[in-house]
């Protein structure tokens, strides 16, 4: 399927470049169901974890809220790397050195087992070796580098450190880093051969079935009422829908960000970069000649500036510094980064040892979201895994530092409350313009308005059902978000992200 889109405009609804290529679909589940393995969520961890177990023989059914590859695995820059910005100086003062090299090693073997995976398949998902690359900009940027280069020399990781100008980009940098033999490729095209390869050795997909409830795993409720029994559970939906004893919600940071897919006048370089400096910006080749900008990342439901601008921040960059011509795709993202910056995939809880969970990927989830199927599917095997102390979401308790940023966190989660509640409406429905939404005041109450290009008016109570936090109008997605914890809902009221699993309460509109 081609990419092009004519007449492409940032007014148009968002629509990822991975997401024009052909998704097949799968039936909603409409009768209780039994099985083996239960895998919530069809991104590419509960895809590799549940072809995986097919692949050993195991029954497995996999259960998506909403259509297979919508999350973050659609929505992704889909490079393959262990280079994860500036983040083994990081690992190396919080965990020590052996964790931090286990780190590198974990997402190395993710990248290979996509290579072995493609091969095996014989899948063509437009897979290509490239260069990873951390740059500078500034002189404060050039140190951050300089300490993450030790930390590759402590942890004897390749990487070569360079001062000065990268002949690759058509602006000024200061140093980089570059760490080679990584990879990109095309996300969809290399899941979408191992959803056939599940259904071929048994497994049994469902889609537009939404998992509400799951206190224990033996029975997975479902917002249908169907239940679904399993004998172990895999929670993949990128945040936990069962968050009941976890407390996952404050435990992760949740924030949004943007990507292009342009037409550009200028080279496109030959490698994946990314700045050191906010904000971030992101780079890489697509393989119909176009390139990928990416970043101006936000905490969700909080935005210094409407939500489109950030689409327009990586528009100007590219007009810039690479004759951008015209945008064929943009899309949005969001990622969960862990307190200490190491993904949560293990048991979910100590009391919950047959439900397993996968979260707080900080933005890096291909290389580390394949290794974490082969982490679940081996435990759930009963085979040895060696990064499965590493990412143990039931680890130690956290240090001084993440401790204090976990109360600095939850401390501004109260503040967002009292804020996002005292918000005044904006406008009347009759002053709401096509394509347009905000707080507006109906008959005496505070509700949420947005009047589609058919000029119909959807309302609905902007109370979060998740904790209660009042919630902020998208004008890029539109969408309500939660600036407590990262919920997201449709102008229609339906749950976009957790961890809210219920929709908002719509209200008619007389019109």
């Amino acid at each position: 399927m081609s990419h092009e889109q004519h007449n492409h405009s940032l007014a148009d609804f968002p629509h990822s470049y991975w997401r024009s290529y052909p998704i097949p679909h799968h039936p909603p589940m409409q009768s209780d169901q039994t099985t083996e393995v239960a895998v919530i969520g069809a991104g590419i961890v509960g895809i590799m974890t549940a072809y995986l177990l097919t692949k050993a023989g195991k029954r497995v059914t996999l259960v998506e809220a909403d259509t297979v590859l919508t999350g973050v695995t659609g929505h992704t820059t889909a490079k393959i790397t262990a280079q994860h910005a500036l983040i083994y100086d990081e690992l190396i003062q919080t965990f020590g050195k052996e964790k931090a090299r286990l780190y590198f090693d974990a997402n190395m073997d993710g990248l290979h087992l996509i290579q072995e995976v493609a091969a095996e398949l014989n899948i063509d998902c437009d897979l290509e070796p490239k260069k990873a690359v951390l740059y500078a900009t500034s002189e404060k940027g050039v140190q951050k580098i300089r300490k993450e280069v030790r930390a590759y020399q402590q942890l004897e990781i390749p990487g070569r450190f360079s001062m000065g100008p990268l002949q690759d980009l058509p602006f000024k940098t200061l140093g980089a880093l570059t760490m080679p033999d990584q990879a990109q490729f095309h996300p969809v095209k290399f899941l979408v051969p191992l959803l056939d390869a599940i259904v071929a050795s048994g497994g049994k997909i469902y889609e537009q079935t939404r998992a509400v409830k799951c206190q224990h795993a033996t029975n997975i409720e479902m917002e249908n009422g169907t239940v679904l029994k399993a004998d172990k559970v895999v929670v993949a939906t990128h945040f936990p829908f069962n968050d009941f004893k976890g407390f996952y919600f404050a435990k992760l940071e949740i924030k949004r960000s943007y990507g292009i897919a342009a037409n550009v006048v200028g080279p496109i370089p030959d490698g994946m970069y990314i700045s050191v400096e906010e904000p971030t910006r992101s780079l890489r080749s697509l393989p119909n000649g176009q390139l990928l900008i990416g970043g101006d990342g936000h905490p969700t439901g909080k935005s210094n500036e409407d939500t489109q601008s950030h689409y327009q921040n990586l528009v100007a960059f590219g007009q810039e510094h690479f004759g951008l011509t015209d945008v064929m795709n943009h899309w949005s993202a969001q990622d969960m980064t862990t307190l200490d910056k190491m993904p949560y995939i293990g048991e979910m809880t100590k009391r919950t040892p047959d439900i397993s969970v996968a979260t707080g990927f900080n933005k890096w989830g291909m290389a580390a979201g394949a290794i974490t199927g082969k982490v679940l599917s081996d435990a759930i095997l009963g085979n040895e895994n060696s990064y499965t102390r590493l990412f143990d979401p039931t680890r130690p308790k956290l240090k001084l530092k993440d401790m204090q940023q976990f109360t600095k966190k939850n401390l501004a989660v109260g503040k967002d409350l009292l804020v996002s509640k005292a918000k005044r409406p904006d406008k009347t429905p009759e002053e709401l313009a096509v394509d347009e939404g905000g707080l507006l005041s109906f008959n005496g109450q505070k509700l949420g308005g947005y009047r589609d290009k058919k000029g119909k008016l959807h309302l609905v109570k902007t109370t979060c059902t998740h904790l209660g936090c009042g919630l902020n109008w998208n004008d890029a997605e539109r969408s309500w978000d939660c600036p407590c914890h990262g919920s997201r809902f449709s102008y229609e009221g339906a749950v976009l992200n957790g961890p809210a699993v219920k929709p908002l309460e719509r209200v008619e509109s007389g019109e």
